[in-house]
């Protein structure tokens, strides 16, 4: 049965200040949450119409059609509402490529990003302290489970590459073409900024090459590509190097 306590803890959980407090998360649908399950996340409490689909005897509070929908953050609930717990700090493998995001606003680009990242088998991703927070409900729905695969770490980012002597890419409007570049990116940290305005002037001191996706249209527009869609382009023209 669905308490109070239950409905109110899960619609704390929208806000990031709660998931901190609280060191909880909300995944939802039978898929995001069997990836979950296949990962080293530790369930607080499921929440399911159907019980038997995932057999769990402890933590599964069976609920109805309408409770579901009282509770999710979605305007068409699939069946299923995790609670899970927020993990421990991991540490950055940085003996592979990584993926650095400065300022990043919009949860659906973060994501897409998170699940581009996983495709191309990018482990870490590294964002500075003013972007999205990766358990935001947006950012978890549009990860569709990859989340639970690539490892978030958030940071300063600035202070961070300072620190680091291994190859520092950045993407810029201005940059190299990424089909011309010679760079070996086997490892090392690729960088992109926030999607109105860039990567931030402070930070682009720290970085050693830039590189871009070259516009073929004459005209001048559009003034940017989507940011995940830039990720994925980027990180497909890579994988043709590795």
């Amino acid at each position: 049965m669905l308490s109070k306590r239950d409905i109110k803890l899960i619609k704390s959980l929208r806000l990031k200040k709660h998931r901190l407090t609280n060191k909880l998360f909300v995944v939802e649908g039978k898929k995001s949450i069997s990836e979950f399950f296949q990962s080293n996340f530790s369930l607080f409490k499921l929440f399911s119409i159907d019980q038997q689909y995932f057999n769990l005897k402890s933590k599964s509070t069976q609920i109805t059609e309408s409770d579901l929908k009282r509770i999710s953050f979605l305007t068409n609930p699939d069946d299923h509402l995790a609670i899970f717990r927020i993990p421990e700090k991991k540490i950055i493998d940085e003996s592979k490529l990584l993926l650095g995001l400065d300022g990043i606003n919009d949860p659906g680009n973060l994501g897409t990003i998170i699940r581009t990242c996983d495709w191309y088998n990018i482990t870490d991703i590294i964002c500075s302290n003013d972007s999205v927070d990766c358990f935001n409900p947006k950012v978890v729905q549009s990860a569709m489970g990859s989340l639970s695969r690539v490892n978030i770490t958030y940071l300063d980012l600035k202070k961070y590459l300072s620190s680091k002597s291994f190859n520092k890419i950045g993407t810029f409007l201005n940059g190299e073409s990424i089909f011309e570049t010679k760079i070996n990116f086997d490892k090392g940290i690729l960088v992109f900024g926030n999607e109105a305005n860039g990567i931030s002037s402070g930070l682009e001191n720290e970085l050693k090459q830039k590189i871009t996706i070259p516009r073929n249209n004459s005209k001048n527009y559009p003034e940017s590509l989507n940011l995940s869609n830039s990720v994925g382009i980027i990180l497909s023209q890579l994988s043709i190097k590795f």
